[in-house]
């Protein structure tokens, strides 16, 4: 059930108050009042309720009447989505969530735009800094910790972007072709997973077309799936100025207008309602679900918040999320008595949030430069590069000079803000030549060169050869600073995992020749094949896998077991190994758990995360750790019945540190969906197909009926067409409607009317009906 007080009022009372509203009255609520702001009801007890970006930190704008990017009240930027994700911590999550709702209460704000759980289809993707990872049951986990987080503190959340939102190239209007399996399989299922477990109140319907039809105004979307499958109870909003016709909107299931359209929604409406297109009972379920919203949120505490706190938990999240790439010779930690060259204007000017409408105002910034000056004996600093890409050969040599002088350089690479943003796409998966040239000469003049990565999405990575160490800080928030020092010189021992995965080309990505679109149409050919499941059904070796991330310890893994178990939620799939910390220091490992599905009708990728824990260890230590994977998880979606499938055989569990760094491999004979999985059979399947149905054979007369070519008989007991199965194997693709057509057939026209009376009283498999 969703989370909600006891005493919120039952569905009977909310239409009573709808009712007691003017019914002219009651379609000016489904618009915005302001930027950021709804309309109020006071007769119908209904306030103004308050909307703020908030991924990662809260962003009440001083204005409600304008975008207010860059002029916002103080809040404490966390980490940005693409760091936290590399946590694979649900805790941790649930924690930042916890906080952000304690912010925007204090800020008088009811509702939490976020988290972002679009997938990471291509990383060229300007936003996918606000976006968790490129496989949705780990976006679904994290964003259901972070949501169910917030609204225990009585603020709503809003997941977004739904759905298939993956490029911002074009993407008020692009038009994303997407097959339904890879809907359901891909785009639709971390948003299906916190649905179903974290029962968000709200959620943003996005910019893009699915399948020809606009997000806010896809009924497919908002009704038959987000409410009739998953059955979603709360507020469907849009997102800022998607909404192209508001009737539409609202007969699809739209209930909110975002933001304010200057009374062209309500226009829309009320035409609506005086040509039948919309009627009374959608606009006041619409009210009603917006009456609900503010009984949901009516109550948070709101009190200062602990914005020092808070700054300690954004530390100790971004120093917990933190990927370290590379670490040969155990370079890293530093000793904070080495003579340190601190190289970069990223140091001294750092990337630590996303641009955009998530753009947070933070209440302080740590600068690692200062940072590291304060905790490391000497610490010399050089530029090297200016922010803009132009090339100044005096800052060169300074770095150069600085850097042959020390006993270690730590280099600051990565993406200026103007290169990845909200609103556009990168051209290429490129570094600023200014910053590798200077990497170039930094490295000749001293080969101990660790890089320190700034960036909101996967970069190209050819330089990795030249260093020994990378960590990947991606965008860590306002307490970048004493995190990466809390890595860099050992006070935490990193532990994140790369949540997608670093191609080595762009050429290597899955949307490669299938993105940005044309003429208004992105086609998503490479269907469930995406992130890691492209990179190792296709065998392209990565640059870094999905999964990835070393530690100053290691971890050996052991004693792995497999069994089928009964629980309260249904069968599961238990999957049991032994994790031992065999290094000197403390640290966390991310057990992952693949699966591997046989060889069946539809293709499927070799490996699929299923499951994952993190697990802290002392040195020396063990740990059993147990696992479950419900068996409906291993299942596909197949558009044919329109159902979740589990094809039965033996399946292939892998355990390991990445998708690539298998470390225990087992597997295990499924039982498969009750009553088969054959697609349903029509006059339209081929005769390949029908051959290889149960009931399709006994109707054809097939031969494990022992039929006799001359045995006739009625439609419901075999077409009289016993001897054909041999011959008709020849002709396997063709759909058996076709072969009616042909001359000397045996297949009439009664025949015909007389299989599909048969297959119309046929169960959803395809079986007989009793």
């Amino acid at each position: 059930m969703p989370m909600s007080s006891p005493d919120q009022p039952s569905a009977a009372s909310l239409r009573e108050r709808v009712s007691s509203l003017p019914p002219d009255e009651r379609p000016v609520l489904l618009s915005g009042a302001s930027f950021w702001s709804t309309a109020a009801a006071p007769a119908a007890g209904l306030r103004p309720l308050v909307l703020s970006d908030g991924p990662h930190g809260i962003r009440r704008p001083r204005s409600d009447t304008e975008p207010g990017i860059g002029d916002a009240l103080p809040a404490t930027c966390f980490p940005a989505e693409c760091l936290t994700a590399c946590s694979w911590d649900t805790d941790l999550l649930a924690r930042l969530g916890t906080a952000t709702a304690r912010e925007a209460a204090a800020a008088h704000v009811d509702v939490v735009l976020g988290p972002g759980l679009n997938i990471k289809r291509t990383p060229l993707c300007g936003r996918n800094f606000e976006y968790f990872s490129e496989d949705p049951l780990l976006a679904g986990a994290l964003g259901a910790a972070w949501i169910r987080a917030v609204q225990a503190e009585g603020v709503a959340a809003c997941p977004k972007h739904f759905a298939a939102n993956n490029q911002e190239a074009d993407r008020m209007r692009i038009n994303a072709a997407v097959d339904e399996r890879t809907l359901h399989e891909i785009y639709l299922r971390a948003f299906e997973t916190v649905v179903r477990t974290a029962h968000p109140w709200t959620l943003m319907a996005a910019y893009n077309k699915v399948n020809g039809i606009h997000s806010a105004e896809n009924a497919w979307l908002l009704e038959t799936v987000l409410r009739g499958e998953w059955g979603f109870d709360g507020l469907v909003m849009s997102d800022w100025g998607a909404v192209t016709d508001r009737a539409a909107a609202l007969d699809a299931g739209l209930d909110l207008e975002m933001p304010a359209s200057g009374g062209l929604g309500l226009a829309e409406l009320q035409a609506g309602l005086v040509a039948g297109t919309v009627n009374q009972q959608m606009v006041d379920s619409s009210v009603a679900r917006l009456l609900q919203l503010a009984d949901r949120t009516a109550a948070p505490a709101h009190n200062d918040a602990d914005l020092d706190g808070h700054h300690q938990l954004a530390r100790e999240a971004a120093a917990a999320s933190m990927v370290l790439l590379k670490n040969e010779g155990g370079i890293l930690p530093f000793s904070p008595d080495l003579r340190l060259a601190v190289v970069g204007e990223l140091a001294r000017t750092p990337r630590y949030q996303g641009a955009g409408s998530s753009q947070v105002t933070p209440t302080r910034v740590s600068v690692p430069l200062e940072v590291l000056s304060e905790r490391t004996a000497a610490a010399v600093f050089a530029a090297g590069y200016r922010l803009d890409g132009t090339p100044d050969p005096e800052l060169v040599t300074e770095a150069e000079t600085a850097a042959a002088a020390a006993d270690a350089v730590l280099f600051f690479l990565g993406l200026p803000e103007d290169k990845e943003s909200e609103g556009f796409d990168r051209p290429d998966l490129a570094l600023p030549e200014n910053q590798l040239a200077l990497l170039r000469a930094v490295t000749a003049a001293n080969p101990w060169t660790v890089v320190v990565l700034f960036n909101g999405g996967a970069v190209e990575t050819g330089w990795v050869e030249q260093v020994p160490a990378v960590l990947e800080a991606w965008l860590p928030g306002q307490a970048g600073g004493e995190a990466l020092a809390d890595v860099l010189l050992g006070d935490v021992n990193p532990s994140g995992k790369l949540a997608e995965t670093f191609p080595r080309r762009i050429e290597d990505t899955p949307a490669f020749g299938n993105y940005p679109g044309e003429a208004g149409t992105v086609r998503y050919g490479e269907g469930v094949l995406v992130g890691y499941r492209w990179y190792d059904a296709r065998a392209i070796e990565p640059a870094f896998a999905f999964g990835h991330g070393l530690s100053y310890t290691a971890f050996e893994y052991t004693g792995l077991a497999l069994r089928l178990a009964d629980t309260d939620m249904g069968p599961v799939l238990a999957v049991e190994a032994t994790l031992t910390n065999t290094g000197s220091r403390a640290g966390a490992e991310v057990l992952q758990v693949y699966s591997g599905a046989p060889a069946g009708p539809a293709v499927r990728p070799p490996r699929e995360l299923r499951a994952f824990r993190k697990v802290f260890l002392e040195p020396g230590a063990s740990a059993p750790v147990a696992l479950t994977v419900p068996l409906p998880d291993l299942a596909r979606f197949d558009p044919a019945s329109h159902r979740w499938i589990t094809d039965a055989g033996t399946y292939r569990i892998d355990v390991g540190s990445s998708s690539r760094d298998i470390r225990l491999s087992g597997t295990i004979d499924l039982p498969g969906t009750e009553g088969g999985t054959a697609a349903p059979l029509t006059l339209d399947s081929t005769i390949s197909e029908w051959l290889a149905h149960p009931l399709g054979r006994k109707l054809l007369g097939g031969t494990d009926r022992g039929a006799d070519p001359g045995s006739g008989g009625d439609a419901a007991g075999g077409t009289g067409t016993g001897g054909m199965a041999d011959a008709l194997a020849l002709m396997g693709s063709m759909p058996l409607r076709r072969l009616a057509r042909f001359p000397g057939t045996p297949l009439t026209p009664d025949l015909l009317a007389g299989l599909e009376q048969v297959l119309r009283g046929a169960g959803p498999a395809g079986g007989e009906s009793s």
